[in-house]
Protein backbone atom coordinates (compact mmCIF):
# COMPACT_ATOMS: atom_id res chain seq x y z
CA UNK A 1 0.00 0.00 0.00
CA UNK A 2 3.18 2.52 0.43
CA UNK A 3 4.38 1.54 -3.12
CA UNK A 4 1.93 3.57 -5.05
CA UNK A 5 2.02 6.96 -2.79
CA UNK A 6 6.00 6.98 -2.52
CA UNK A 7 6.28 6.59 -5.83
CA UNK A 8 3.57 9.51 -7.07
CA UNK A 9 5.34 12.06 -4.44
CA UNK A 10 8.79 11.07 -6.29
CA UNK A 11 7.05 12.13 -9.62
CA UNK A 12 5.40 15.35 -8.71
CA UNK A 13 8.31 16.41 -6.69
CA UNK A 14 10.48 15.07 -10.17
CA UNK A 15 7.68 17.61 -11.86
CA UNK A 16 8.13 20.27 -9.31
CA UNK A 17 11.83 20.28 -10.15
CA UNK A 18 10.75 20.59 -14.04
CA UNK A 19 8.61 23.40 -13.52
CA UNK A 20 10.99 25.37 -11.85
CA UNK A 21 14.29 25.20 -14.24
CA UNK A 22 12.98 23.65 -17.53
CA UNK A 23 11.43 27.03 -18.87
CA UNK A 24 12.55 29.54 -16.80
CA UNK A 25 10.39 32.95 -16.53
CA UNK A 26 13.36 34.57 -18.52
CA UNK A 27 12.63 32.48 -21.61
CA UNK A 28 8.50 32.89 -21.09
CA UNK A 29 8.71 36.52 -21.09
CA UNK A 30 11.74 37.25 -23.85
CA UNK A 31 9.44 34.75 -26.00
CA UNK A 32 6.29 36.69 -25.23
CA UNK A 33 7.14 40.02 -25.69
CA UNK A 34 8.68 38.50 -29.08
CA UNK A 35 5.99 36.62 -30.41
CA UNK A 36 3.24 39.74 -29.39
CA UNK A 37 5.40 42.33 -31.80
CA UNK A 38 4.90 38.92 -34.80
CA UNK A 39 8.41 37.87 -34.50
CA UNK A 40 8.44 34.50 -34.25
CA UNK A 41 11.52 33.58 -34.75
CA UNK A 42 12.72 35.97 -32.66
CA UNK A 43 10.77 33.91 -30.04
CA UNK A 44 12.07 30.23 -31.53
CA UNK A 45 15.49 31.65 -30.27
CA UNK A 46 14.37 32.98 -27.39
CA UNK A 47 12.76 29.47 -26.00
CA UNK A 48 15.98 27.74 -27.75
CA UNK A 49 14.27 26.37 -30.69
CA UNK A 50 16.14 26.24 -34.11
CA UNK A 51 14.54 26.73 -37.27
CA UNK A 52 15.41 24.20 -40.21
CA UNK A 53 12.39 25.08 -42.38
CA UNK A 54 12.09 28.12 -45.47
CA UNK A 55 8.76 29.54 -45.97
CA UNK A 56 9.62 30.63 -49.75
CA UNK A 57 11.25 27.03 -50.34
CA UNK A 58 7.69 25.55 -48.96
CA UNK A 59 5.90 27.89 -50.79
CA UNK A 60 7.66 26.54 -54.23
CA UNK A 61 7.63 23.19 -53.66
CA UNK A 62 4.03 22.98 -52.05
CA UNK A 63 2.32 26.19 -53.44
CA UNK A 64 1.41 29.54 -51.98
CA UNK A 65 -1.93 28.40 -49.91
CA UNK A 66 0.12 25.55 -48.13
CA UNK A 67 3.01 28.10 -47.20
CA UNK A 68 0.57 30.86 -46.19
CA UNK A 69 -1.32 28.34 -43.80
CA UNK A 70 2.41 27.64 -42.40
CA UNK A 71 3.24 30.99 -41.87
CA UNK A 72 -0.18 31.38 -39.83
CA UNK A 73 0.32 29.04 -37.90
CA UNK A 74 4.06 29.92 -36.73
CA UNK A 75 2.71 33.42 -35.77
CA UNK A 76 0.28 31.49 -33.58
CA UNK A 77 3.29 29.67 -31.90
CA UNK A 78 4.41 29.82 -28.56
CA UNK A 79 7.55 28.19 -28.40
CA UNK A 80 8.07 28.24 -24.39
CA UNK A 81 4.65 26.67 -24.29
CA UNK A 82 5.13 23.82 -26.82
CA UNK A 83 8.75 23.36 -24.54
CA UNK A 84 6.51 23.47 -21.76
CA UNK A 85 4.28 20.95 -22.64
CA UNK A 86 7.01 18.60 -24.45
CA UNK A 87 7.35 14.72 -23.45
CA UNK A 88 9.97 14.62 -20.53
CA UNK A 89 12.04 11.24 -19.24
CA UNK A 90 12.48 10.36 -15.85
CA UNK A 91 15.31 10.41 -13.61
CA UNK A 92 16.57 14.17 -14.76
CA UNK A 93 13.23 15.46 -16.42
CA UNK A 94 14.94 16.50 -19.63
CA UNK A 95 13.08 16.37 -22.65
CA UNK A 96 12.21 12.88 -24.34
CA UNK A 97 15.18 12.87 -26.77
CA UNK A 98 15.06 11.92 -30.50
CA UNK A 99 11.37 12.63 -30.82
CA UNK A 100 9.53 13.82 -34.23
CA UNK A 101 6.39 15.47 -32.97
CA UNK A 102 4.11 16.56 -35.28
CA UNK A 103 2.37 20.05 -34.65
CA UNK A 104 0.32 20.39 -37.98
CA UNK A 105 -1.06 18.47 -40.64
CA UNK A 106 -1.65 19.94 -44.01
CA UNK A 107 -3.07 18.25 -47.24
CA UNK A 108 -1.49 18.73 -50.44
CA UNK A 109 -1.76 17.43 -54.25
CA UNK A 110 -0.83 14.31 -55.05
CA UNK A 111 2.18 14.53 -56.82
CA UNK A 112 3.80 16.08 -53.69
CA UNK A 113 2.63 13.28 -51.53
CA UNK A 114 5.11 10.81 -50.14
CA UNK A 115 5.57 6.93 -49.99
CA UNK A 116 6.06 5.68 -47.19
CA UNK A 117 3.72 3.05 -44.92
CA UNK A 118 3.24 5.87 -41.50
CA UNK A 119 0.15 4.17 -39.87
CA UNK A 120 -1.58 6.27 -38.13
CA UNK A 121 0.24 9.64 -40.38
CA UNK A 122 -1.39 10.03 -43.47
CA UNK A 123 1.75 10.19 -46.15
CA UNK A 124 -0.29 12.43 -48.95
CA UNK A 125 -0.01 15.03 -46.17
CA UNK A 126 3.31 17.95 -45.00
CA UNK A 127 3.90 18.23 -41.46
CA UNK A 128 4.86 21.25 -39.38
CA UNK A 129 7.11 18.90 -36.94
CA UNK A 130 9.33 19.68 -33.48
CA UNK A 131 12.27 17.51 -33.38
CA UNK A 132 14.32 16.67 -29.94
CA UNK A 133 17.98 15.74 -30.40
CA UNK A 134 19.06 12.41 -29.75
CA UNK A 135 20.27 11.60 -26.31
CA UNK A 136 23.85 11.94 -26.65
CA UNK A 137 23.26 15.38 -28.22
CA UNK A 138 20.76 16.83 -25.91
CA UNK A 139 23.31 19.32 -24.38
CA UNK A 140 21.38 22.57 -24.34
CA UNK A 141 18.17 20.78 -24.76
CA UNK A 142 17.71 22.58 -28.33
CA UNK A 143 14.68 21.74 -30.42
CA UNK A 144 14.11 22.33 -34.44
CA UNK A 145 11.11 22.90 -36.23
CA UNK A 146 10.56 21.68 -39.95
CA UNK A 147 8.41 21.07 -42.42
CA UNK A 148 8.13 17.05 -42.93
CA UNK A 149 7.00 15.27 -46.25
CA UNK A 150 7.90 11.80 -46.33
CA UNK A 151 10.59 12.57 -48.62
CA UNK A 152 14.41 10.80 -47.81
CA UNK A 153 16.03 15.04 -48.40
CA UNK A 154 13.12 16.41 -45.62
CA UNK A 155 15.60 18.44 -43.54
CA UNK A 156 16.73 16.47 -40.31
CA UNK A 157 15.75 13.13 -42.56
CA UNK A 158 19.73 11.93 -42.05
CA UNK A 159 21.21 12.94 -38.90
CA UNK A 160 18.07 12.24 -36.62
CA UNK A 161 17.34 8.90 -35.05
CA UNK A 162 13.64 8.85 -36.05
CA UNK A 163 12.70 11.93 -38.56
CA UNK A 164 9.13 10.63 -39.11
CA UNK A 165 6.30 11.65 -37.16
CA UNK A 166 5.44 10.01 -33.91
CA UNK A 167 2.09 8.14 -34.03
CA UNK A 168 2.47 8.41 -30.27
CA UNK A 169 3.74 11.72 -29.53
CA UNK A 170 1.54 14.48 -31.31
CA UNK A 171 0.29 17.44 -31.11
CA UNK A 172 -1.42 18.19 -34.12
CA UNK A 173 -4.18 17.34 -32.37
CA UNK A 174 -4.15 19.23 -28.98
CA UNK A 175 -2.95 22.41 -30.62
CA UNK A 176 -4.27 24.24 -27.12
CA UNK A 177 -0.45 22.73 -26.20
CA UNK A 178 1.40 24.69 -28.35
CA UNK A 179 -0.61 27.80 -29.95
CA UNK A 180 -1.26 30.71 -27.64
CA UNK A 181 -5.07 31.71 -29.55
CA UNK A 182 -6.13 28.11 -27.89
CA UNK A 183 -4.07 27.46 -24.79
CA UNK A 184 -7.82 27.65 -23.08
CA UNK A 185 -9.00 24.57 -24.54
CA UNK A 186 -6.64 22.98 -21.83
CA UNK A 187 -8.99 22.98 -19.09
CA UNK A 188 -11.95 20.95 -20.80
CA UNK A 189 -9.28 18.99 -22.70
CA UNK A 190 -7.35 17.65 -19.29
CA UNK A 191 -10.50 17.02 -17.59
CA UNK A 192 -10.21 19.67 -14.79
CA UNK A 193 -13.54 20.37 -14.70
CA UNK A 194 -14.24 16.30 -14.26
CA UNK A 195 -12.28 16.42 -10.86
CA UNK A 196 -9.75 14.08 -9.28
CA UNK A 197 -11.87 11.12 -8.65
CA UNK A 198 -14.36 10.67 -11.76
CA UNK A 199 -13.67 8.08 -14.31
CA UNK A 200 -15.02 4.86 -15.59
CA UNK A 201 -15.66 1.94 -13.20
CA UNK A 202 -12.72 -1.44 -13.38
CA UNK A 203 -10.61 -2.47 -15.31
CA UNK A 204 -9.12 1.06 -14.83
CA UNK A 205 -9.78 2.60 -11.86
CA UNK A 206 -6.10 1.37 -10.38
CA UNK A 207 -4.92 4.08 -12.59
CA UNK A 208 -4.80 7.22 -10.88
CA UNK A 209 -2.72 9.29 -13.10
CA UNK A 210 -4.37 8.24 -16.39
CA UNK A 211 -7.15 10.57 -17.92
CA UNK A 212 -9.40 8.08 -18.38
CA UNK A 213 -12.48 10.32 -18.24
CA UNK A 214 -10.98 11.28 -21.24
CA UNK A 215 -10.37 8.22 -23.30
CA UNK A 216 -13.72 8.20 -25.15
CA UNK A 217 -13.93 11.70 -26.13
CA UNK A 218 -10.06 11.92 -27.29
CA UNK A 219 -10.16 8.62 -28.95
CA UNK A 220 -13.04 10.23 -30.99
CA UNK A 221 -11.14 12.94 -31.80
CA UNK A 222 -8.55 10.48 -32.96
CA UNK A 223 -10.94 9.01 -35.33
CA UNK A 224 -12.43 12.14 -36.89
CA UNK A 225 -9.15 13.18 -37.72
CA UNK A 226 -8.37 9.97 -39.63
CA UNK A 227 -12.01 10.19 -41.21
CA UNK A 228 -13.41 7.70 -39.22
CA UNK A 229 -16.64 8.20 -36.76
CA UNK A 230 -16.01 4.52 -34.72
CA UNK A 231 -13.71 1.97 -34.38
CA UNK A 232 -11.24 0.65 -32.27
CA UNK A 233 -8.06 2.83 -30.57
CA UNK A 234 -4.63 1.52 -28.63
CA UNK A 235 -3.87 3.06 -25.58
CA UNK A 236 -0.37 2.54 -24.33
CA UNK A 237 0.06 2.64 -20.87
CA UNK A 238 3.79 1.86 -20.27
CA UNK A 239 5.85 -0.97 -19.79
CA UNK A 240 4.36 -2.67 -22.31
CA UNK A 241 0.78 -2.79 -21.29
CA UNK A 242 -1.62 -1.37 -23.40
CA UNK A 243 -5.56 -1.23 -23.66
CA UNK A 244 -7.86 -1.61 -26.80
CA UNK A 245 -10.98 0.66 -26.24
CA UNK A 246 -13.62 -0.18 -28.79
CA UNK A 247 -15.56 3.38 -29.84
CA UNK A 248 -18.84 3.22 -31.20
CA UNK A 249 -20.60 5.58 -33.53
CA UNK A 250 -22.56 9.02 -32.18
CA UNK A 251 -20.44 9.57 -28.95
CA UNK A 252 -21.59 6.54 -26.68
CA UNK A 253 -19.65 4.95 -24.08
CA UNK A 254 -16.76 3.52 -25.22
CA UNK A 255 -15.58 -0.01 -24.47
CA UNK A 256 -12.71 -2.62 -23.82
CA UNK A 257 -12.52 -4.46 -27.00
CA UNK A 258 -11.52 -8.39 -26.40
CA UNK A 259 -8.12 -9.84 -27.06
CA UNK A 260 -6.72 -8.98 -30.49
CA UNK A 261 -3.61 -10.40 -32.13
CA UNK A 262 -0.39 -8.35 -32.11
CA UNK A 263 0.01 -7.47 -34.96
CA UNK A 264 -3.59 -6.09 -35.15
CA UNK A 265 -3.64 -3.66 -32.17
CA UNK A 266 0.22 -2.16 -33.68
CA UNK A 267 -2.46 -1.31 -36.44
CA UNK A 268 -4.58 0.36 -34.58
CA UNK A 269 -4.67 4.18 -34.35
CA UNK A 270 -3.13 4.65 -31.43
CA UNK A 271 -4.20 7.48 -28.54
CA UNK A 272 -1.71 10.46 -28.30
CA UNK A 273 0.33 10.09 -25.17
CA UNK A 274 -1.08 13.69 -23.96
CA UNK A 275 -4.33 12.11 -24.15
CA UNK A 276 -3.46 9.18 -21.91
CA UNK A 277 -2.53 11.13 -18.92
CA UNK A 278 -3.00 13.63 -16.70
CA UNK A 279 -1.49 16.63 -16.94
CA UNK A 280 0.86 16.89 -14.53
CA UNK A 281 0.10 20.55 -14.07
CA UNK A 282 -3.55 19.76 -12.92
CA UNK A 283 -1.93 16.49 -10.46
CA UNK A 284 0.64 19.52 -8.70
CA UNK A 285 -2.75 22.01 -8.58
CA UNK A 286 -4.64 19.38 -7.06
CA UNK A 287 -1.78 17.99 -4.59
CA UNK A 288 -1.15 22.11 -3.45
CA UNK A 289 2.24 21.30 -4.53
CA UNK A 290 2.54 24.67 -6.51
CA UNK A 291 1.06 27.91 -6.82
CA UNK A 292 -0.85 28.71 -10.17
CA UNK A 293 1.77 31.98 -10.37
CA UNK A 294 4.61 28.98 -10.83
CA UNK A 295 2.78 27.53 -14.14
CA UNK A 296 3.43 29.27 -17.61
CA UNK A 297 0.81 32.10 -17.86
CA UNK A 298 -1.30 30.65 -20.30
CA UNK A 299 -1.55 27.41 -18.51
CA UNK A 300 -2.48 29.35 -15.04
CA UNK A 301 -4.96 31.27 -17.15
CA UNK A 302 -6.62 28.15 -18.26
CA UNK A 303 -6.52 25.74 -15.51
CA UNK A 304 -7.42 28.59 -12.47
CA UNK A 305 -10.44 30.08 -12.83
CA UNK A 306 -10.23 33.75 -12.40
CA UNK A 307 -6.23 33.64 -12.45
CA UNK A 308 -4.77 36.95 -13.83
CA UNK A 309 -1.12 36.83 -14.63
CA UNK A 310 1.13 38.46 -11.66
CA UNK A 311 3.11 41.87 -12.02
CA UNK A 312 6.63 42.34 -12.33
CA UNK A 313 8.17 40.22 -9.75
CA UNK A 314 10.05 42.18 -6.66
CA UNK A 315 13.45 42.95 -7.16
CA UNK A 316 15.91 40.47 -5.55
CA UNK A 317 18.97 41.43 -3.01
CA UNK A 318 21.62 42.71 -5.57
CA UNK A 319 24.07 39.72 -6.17
CA UNK A 320 27.25 39.22 -3.61
CA UNK A 321 25.37 40.52 -0.94
CA UNK A 322 27.79 40.41 2.20
CA UNK A 323 27.66 37.00 4.07
CA UNK A 324 28.12 36.84 7.70
CA UNK A 325 31.48 34.14 8.58
CA UNK A 326 32.25 33.14 12.12
CA UNK A 327 36.20 33.81 11.93
CA UNK A 328 38.00 32.95 14.95
CA UNK A 329 35.49 34.24 17.31
CA UNK A 330 34.87 37.36 15.58
CA UNK A 331 31.88 38.05 13.48
CA UNK A 332 33.28 39.31 9.51
CA UNK A 333 31.78 39.32 6.11
CA UNK A 334 32.74 37.81 2.52
CA UNK A 335 31.44 39.75 -0.16
CA UNK A 336 32.20 41.01 -3.57
CA UNK A 337 35.12 43.36 -4.51
CA UNK A 338 35.81 44.00 -7.49
CA UNK A 339 33.76 41.68 -9.32
CA UNK A 340 35.63 39.11 -6.84
CA UNK A 341 34.21 37.06 -3.76
CA UNK A 342 37.07 38.54 -1.32
CA UNK A 343 37.32 38.95 2.58
CA UNK A 344 36.22 42.02 3.42
CA UNK A 345 37.48 42.70 6.93
CA UNK A 346 41.07 41.34 6.33
CA UNK A 347 43.71 43.19 5.03
CA UNK A 348 45.37 42.40 1.57
CA UNK A 349 48.52 41.66 3.79
CA UNK A 350 46.88 39.69 6.49
CA UNK A 351 45.10 37.74 3.23
CA UNK A 352 48.82 37.20 1.92
CA UNK A 353 50.03 35.67 4.90
CA UNK A 354 47.74 33.50 5.83
CA UNK A 355 47.60 32.18 2.06
CA UNK A 356 51.59 31.40 2.69
CA UNK A 357 50.61 29.93 5.72
CA UNK A 358 47.96 27.34 4.22
CA UNK A 359 50.60 26.35 1.42
CA UNK A 360 52.90 25.45 4.58
CA UNK A 361 50.41 23.46 6.18
CA UNK A 362 49.09 25.68 8.22
CA UNK A 363 45.01 25.75 9.23
CA UNK A 364 43.13 28.10 6.79
CA UNK A 365 41.32 31.42 7.96
CA UNK A 366 38.04 30.82 8.12
CA UNK A 367 36.85 33.68 5.81
CA UNK A 368 39.26 31.84 2.79
CA UNK A 369 37.82 28.72 3.66
CA UNK A 370 34.44 29.64 3.28
CA UNK A 371 35.86 31.79 0.04
CA UNK A 372 36.72 28.04 -0.91
CA UNK A 373 34.19 26.25 -0.36
CA UNK A 374 31.82 27.94 -2.61
CA UNK A 375 34.44 27.76 -4.96
CA UNK A 376 34.26 23.98 -5.30
CA UNK A 377 31.25 23.13 -3.00
CA UNK A 378 28.87 25.72 -3.33
CA UNK A 379 25.17 25.20 -1.88
CA UNK A 380 23.80 26.47 -5.15
CA UNK A 381 25.68 23.72 -7.24
CA UNK A 382 22.76 21.64 -7.45
CA UNK A 383 20.68 24.19 -8.77
CA UNK A 384 23.52 24.90 -11.13
CA UNK A 385 23.63 21.30 -12.52
CA UNK A 386 19.76 21.45 -12.67
CA UNK A 387 19.81 24.37 -15.12
CA UNK A 388 22.74 23.53 -16.64
CA UNK A 389 20.82 19.80 -17.74
CA UNK A 390 17.81 21.92 -18.80
CA UNK A 391 19.62 24.29 -20.87
CA UNK A 392 19.46 27.30 -19.31
CA UNK A 393 23.20 28.07 -19.45
CA UNK A 394 22.39 31.71 -18.77
CA UNK A 395 20.61 30.93 -15.44
CA UNK A 396 23.51 28.89 -14.13
CA UNK A 397 26.16 31.47 -14.82
CA UNK A 398 23.97 34.61 -13.08
CA UNK A 399 23.74 32.31 -10.05
CA UNK A 400 27.34 31.40 -10.18
CA UNK A 401 28.28 35.66 -11.00
CA UNK A 402 26.01 36.44 -8.49
CA UNK A 403 27.87 34.08 -5.65
CA UNK A 404 31.53 34.82 -6.71
CA UNK A 405 30.83 38.10 -8.55
CA UNK A 406 31.72 38.19 -12.36
CA UNK A 407 35.39 38.48 -12.32
CA UNK A 408 36.11 35.23 -10.30
CA UNK A 409 38.35 32.54 -11.84
CA UNK A 410 36.70 29.58 -10.62
CA UNK A 411 39.09 27.06 -8.83
CA UNK A 412 38.99 22.95 -9.17
CA UNK A 413 35.91 21.31 -7.73
CA UNK A 414 32.30 20.38 -8.25
CA UNK A 415 31.53 23.61 -9.62
CA UNK A 416 33.95 24.19 -12.47
CA UNK A 417 33.49 20.39 -13.33
CA UNK A 418 29.89 20.82 -14.14
CA UNK A 419 30.10 23.81 -15.80
CA UNK A 420 33.12 22.31 -18.36
CA UNK A 421 30.88 19.56 -18.78
CA UNK A 422 28.16 21.28 -19.99
CA UNK A 423 30.49 23.27 -22.68
CA UNK A 424 31.89 20.12 -23.62
CA UNK A 425 28.49 18.68 -24.13
CA UNK A 426 27.61 21.24 -26.29
CA UNK A 427 29.87 20.47 -28.62
CA UNK A 428 28.28 17.28 -29.77
CA UNK A 429 25.34 19.26 -30.05
CA UNK A 430 27.15 21.58 -32.68
CA UNK A 431 28.35 18.36 -34.31
CA UNK A 432 24.88 16.80 -34.55
CA UNK A 433 23.73 20.21 -35.63
CA UNK A 434 26.24 20.32 -38.81
CA UNK A 435 25.56 16.32 -39.76
CA UNK A 436 29.77 15.98 -38.51
CA UNK A 437 29.24 13.17 -35.99
CA UNK A 438 29.43 9.47 -37.07
CA UNK A 439 30.92 7.44 -39.82
CA UNK A 440 31.82 9.05 -42.93
CA UNK A 441 34.14 10.82 -45.01
CA UNK A 442 35.29 14.26 -42.56
CA UNK A 443 33.40 12.94 -39.66
CA UNK A 444 34.19 12.81 -36.04
CA UNK A 445 34.29 9.10 -35.09
CA UNK A 446 33.44 8.36 -31.94
CA UNK A 447 35.86 8.04 -29.38
CA UNK A 448 36.92 7.59 -25.72
CA UNK A 449 34.96 10.76 -24.07
CA UNK A 450 32.17 10.48 -27.19
CA UNK A 451 29.19 8.51 -27.88
CA UNK A 452 29.46 5.11 -29.15
CA UNK A 453 26.14 4.72 -30.52
CA UNK A 454 23.52 6.82 -31.97
CA UNK A 455 20.59 5.35 -29.39
CA UNK A 456 17.94 7.84 -29.01
CA UNK A 457 17.15 7.35 -25.60
CA UNK A 458 19.31 6.11 -22.46
CA UNK A 459 18.24 2.53 -21.12
CA UNK A 460 17.71 3.88 -18.03
CA UNK A 461 15.17 6.34 -18.60
CA UNK A 462 11.16 6.95 -18.64
CA UNK A 463 8.79 8.63 -19.24
CA UNK A 464 7.45 10.70 -16.51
Amino acid sequence: MLTHPANGDSRLSLWLRVREFAVPPSMIETAGLRRATGDWAGACAAAGVDVDLDLQTAARAYGRELAALVRADLRRLAPDLLRWHMPRIAPTGVLRPGLTVPLARYEVSGEHAGDDDLGDIASHSVYLVVRTAPAWADAGQRMSLALWDGSRSAVGERRHPHPRPSRRYRLDLHRHLWDARRSDELRVRSGADAGPGAGPPSPYEEAPRRAVDRWAAEAGILLRAEGRDSGRVRVRLGGRRQVVLDVPAGGGAASAAPGMPPSAVRGLPTLPDAATWVPPDLELLRAGLIEAGRLHPLVASALVSGHRPAGPAPAADPPGRPRPVDCRGVRHRIGLSDGVLTPLDHSPAEIRREELLVALGGPPLPCLQAIDDAHRRPDCLTGVRERLDHGDTAGALAVVEGLLGPGAALRDGALRDALESAARRRIAYGLYRADLYGPGPGRVLPGKDRPRGRRARPRHSHDL
